[in-house]
């Protein structure tokens, strides 16, 4: 990539027309793009970057518009909320300089900057090296093309490592095979260190004296976090931000808008019980984090099988932590009886949940031929082990 062509006037003036033609047929944009004088392969490169840049915005909002990003830099960047709040806690435990070990194109080296920290940043990558340090310009934030395990961290008040989770164009789930890989990131769990992980990560290979963190935004988890040392709080935390792509304020207190967390030591298993009058989906921060138990503490609420996690009370409370649901009726899972109900109820607008069910939600909508006025919502899962249908409708929590 030309970065230094990209980044003169002309090349942002190409990136302008190129944002105002990504949604249309490529060979044209490449055609009208060429018309400023350009070459193929410069303007080959700002139709990808504003390209990226409008894929950008669910992660960065008006952010994305200023960066530089690769594919695979875009996938694993943090979000920009997320970013933030963890950048806000770090200047918030005192944290002055920061180490990122493998800055990817810059996202959380931007929010460390903007908090008040001096980041030095190292990329194995050098292509992604210099998109960092273009995404960082003006920031106190310096960049080097290196090796994460070549840097001597004794200098810096703390550790952020985000190691890449991708191997060609495939997604990396072993951790064995990060990079950088896993004994050099256990070995950070011995310092005040921030490692980001995702969010399938297994809690057996989690360091029992680190703070284990699951972030979800707007219902997707999209990340797990390891506080090490001293900026571990507790040991299990369940982060839930709303769906938007502003700034945090900061690590927030669970009111509306901003981020709600629950917190507990993720050993304990909640109450088994019978269906009762509503029904809780948990957030998955909760279910990753296995807070499940103290959701239910908060809730009222029991589970009604060992193994799923649906949360069942007599009343239903506010949360952000799960999604309500007023049960109208619990039938033993059967295929026949479950058509006919929802043809007596004149149901033709259906949304299927599931958890501890095969069946596919898309499958079972065709054998079910709906038709009907009204709307309503299925759940399939276990009830003391036996499959049965929840027929509900969102609860009003106002």
């Amino acid at each position: 990539m030309s970065l230094t062509e990209l980044r003169s006037p002309a090349g942002s003036a190409l990136l302008t027309l190129a944002a105002g033609l990504v949604d249309g047929d490529q060979l044209k944009a490449v055609e009208a793009l060429r018309a400023t004088g350009a070459g193929a392969e410069l303007a080959g490169e700002a139709l990808t970057q504003a390209t990226l840049r409008a894929k950008a915005v669910a992660k960065f909002g008006p952010d994305a518009g200023q960066m530089f990003f690769t594919r695979a830099g875009l996938e694993q960047a943090t979000r920009l909320t997320v970013a933030d709040r963890r950048a806000a806690r770090l200047a918030a435990a005192g944290v002055r300089t920061i180490a990122d070990l493998g800055c990817g194109i810059g996202a959380d080296a931007r929010a460390f900057a903007r908090a008040g920290i001096t980041v030095y940043a190292v990329e194995a990558d050098p292509g992604t090296a210099e998109i960092a340090a273009a995404n960082t310009a003006g920031l106190p934030v310096t960049v080097e093309h290196r090796d994460a395990q070549s840097v001597d961290l004794t200098a810096f008040d703390a550790v952020f490592c985000d190691p890449a989770r991708r191997a060609g164009n495939r997604r990396v789930f072993d951790p064995r095979s990060y990079s950088p890989p896993w004994d050099f990131i256990e070995s950070l769990t011995r310092r005040p260190a921030v490692i980001k992980l995702g969010p399938g990560i297994d809690h057996a290979l989690l360091p029992g004296t680190a703070e284990a963190e699951w972030v979800s935004v707007g219902g997707e988890v999209v990340e797990a976090a390891l506080w090490c040392d001293r900026l571990a709080e507790v040991p299990r935390r369940a982060t839930v931000l709303p769906g938007d792509t502003g700034r945090s304020s900061g690590r927030g207190d669970g009111t509306p808008g901003g981020a709600a967390q629950l917190t507990g030591g993720g050993t304990r298993e909640a109450e088994v019980g019978p269906t009762r009058a509503f029904v809780y989906d948990p957030d998955g921060a909760v279910i990753r984090s296995h807070l499940v138990a103290e959701l239910a503490d908060t809730l009222g609420a029991n589970i009604a099988d060992p193994t799923i996690a649906y949360l069942y009370a007599d009343e239903v409370r506010a949360t952000r932590f799960a999604r309500a649901y007023r049960i109208d009726l619990v039938l033993p899972f059967s295929l026949k009886r479950l058509r006919s109900t929802l043809r007596e109820r004149g149901v033709g607008r259906l949304t299927i949940k599931k958890r501890g069910s095969a069946l596919e939600p898309e499958s079972l909508r065709k054998q079910l031929r709906l038709d009907g006025p009204n709307e309503a919502t299925v759940i399939l899962t276990r009830v003391a082990g036996a499959p049965v249908t929840l027929l509900c409708q969102p609860a009003d929590v106002s």
